[in-house]
């Protein structure tokens, strides 16, 4: 007698959402290659990446939940195990998310945990094994130590259970960070389009900006025009602050009414394809005080002159002298509360801050801003008259034979009325 298929395994086995890859399958199997590079440079046999942006960086997974919190026994562990040998990854994921992985990745060695019940420790126990099984773990195993997942418990017992089987964990974090850091045309591309789609957030929230309305309804807006510009969620919560409030680089926005005379900060990424763009802007509601002008005149001024020193390979040392020198020359270095910049890239919630940074507090050493970075440039100052901060940031895109600033919105806005 046959036995008929139940609805779950028939979705499982047949349900082929529209495919959702957005790089070629030579772009995934090039950074396999680099990836790999960067494993025997640092003596590692075999990486095990939990962090949602290596996974999607290799395969293309991506998915609006991650386990980073919940139930002690939902563990975070679902990866992807790469071998300094081997020519092609090893997948690792639960049911629930097998048609997801279906659409969105290029694995080809998908191999899932699955079952009535929500997965506890037996999917530890199963990626173990199987690692174990392939030999994957008689040498040096990396784990991604500085990742947020999985957390600090659940990341002690994957370390355990691999070394239980032979292997000698260590921390293998900045290896896809590296690689990551230089990315491809295609990548530099969707920075760009990300930075178009900020483009559109910045106006919406000047055109919304008014005494009267609530931060949250100018935050409102900049979602909505971002969405229907075709953006993503991005992966922190974009702050919009007004009054007193825009001392504060981090606030949330909230049901707090925007006053005649404040400051307004809005701080926003523009996302595709999960790339990020960044860019913040300090909107007056009426006219400020002149000292409180100047400053703003001279924060955002440093955009122009910067356009005209920047290029391939730029020591990052001299673009920070020159930074330096510009605001000292402006009369208001002494009010600084953070400059420099980091890379942004892919990112899923909850940050969009990648691994590397720079800043004029840091020996920045030899480095260089080499072909394929894209960074943002942050210029926060506090401002005379207790009128709050002003937030300048704009991101900068450099190739082999180009650097420019990719946003297109004014550095100085418009005072509102």
């Amino acid at each position: 007698m046959t036995q008929t298929m139940t609805h779950r395994e028939r979705i499982l086995n047949h349900i082929r959402p529209e495919s959702e890859i957005v790089f070629s399958i030579e772009e995934y199997a090039q950074r396999l290659t680099r990836v790999r590079a960067g494993m025997a440079a640092a003596g590692i046999d075999t990486l095990y990446l939990t962090s949602p942006e290596a996974i999607c960086y290799l395969s293309g997974y991506r998915a609006e939940w991650y386990q980073a919190q919940g139930p002690k026994s939902w563990l975070p562990v679902s990866g992807l195990a790469v071998h300094a040998d081997a020519d092609d990854y090893i997948h690792f994921e639960v049911q629930n998310e097998q048609v997801i992985a279906g659409f969105t990745s290029v694995s080809r060695d998908l191999r899932i945990f699955g079952g009535d019940a929500q997965p506890g420790n037996d999917l530890l126990e199963f990626i173990v094994d199987e690692l174990d099984g392939e030999g994957w773990l008689s040498g040096t195993v990396g784990m991604e130590m500085f990742s947020y997942r999985p957390k600090r418990g659940v990341s002690e017992m994957l370390q355990a259970a691999m070394e239980a089987k032979g292997a000698t964990v260590v921390d293998g974090t900045e290896i896809v960070g590296k690689v990551r850091k230089i990315k491809s045309p295609q990548e530099l591309a969707y920075t760009r389009t990300a930075a178009r789609i900020g483009d559109v957030g910045m106006a919406a929230a000047l055109d919304t900006i008014r005494a009267g309305v609530t931060e949250l309804d100018v935050y409102g807006e900049i979602v909505r025009a971002m969405a229907r510009a075709g953006g993503e969620n991005s992966s922190i919560t974009m702050p919009v602050s007004s009054g007193a409030k825009s001392a504060c680089m981090h606030a949330l926005a909230s049901r707090r009414k925007i006053m005649p005379g404040d400051v307004v900060n809005v701080d926003l990424c523009g996302v595709f394809n999960r790339y990020h763009a960044n860019m913040a802007r300090t909107i007056c509601v009426g006219e400020p005080h002149p000292e409180v002008s100047r400053y703003l005149d001279a924060v955002t001024g440093v955009k122009a002159m910067l356009a005209d020193v920047i290029r391939p390979n730029l020591p990052v040392r001299e673009l920070l002298d020159t930074i330096e020198a510009y605001y000292r020359d402006a009369g208001i270095w002494q009010d600084q509360c953070w400059v420099g910049g980091y890379d942004l890239g892919i990112s899923f919630p909850p940050d969009w801050v990648g691994p590397w940074f720079y800043d004029v507090h840091t020996d920045s050493g030899d480095e260089v801003f080499e072909p394929g970075m894209a960074t943002n440039y942050e210029a926060n100052f506090y401002l005379p008259d207790l009128a709050g901060m002003s937030m300048f940031i704009d991101m900068m895109s450099f190739t082999e034979d180009t650097a420019e600033f990719l946003q297109e919105t004014p550095a100085r806005l418009p005072v509102v009325e």
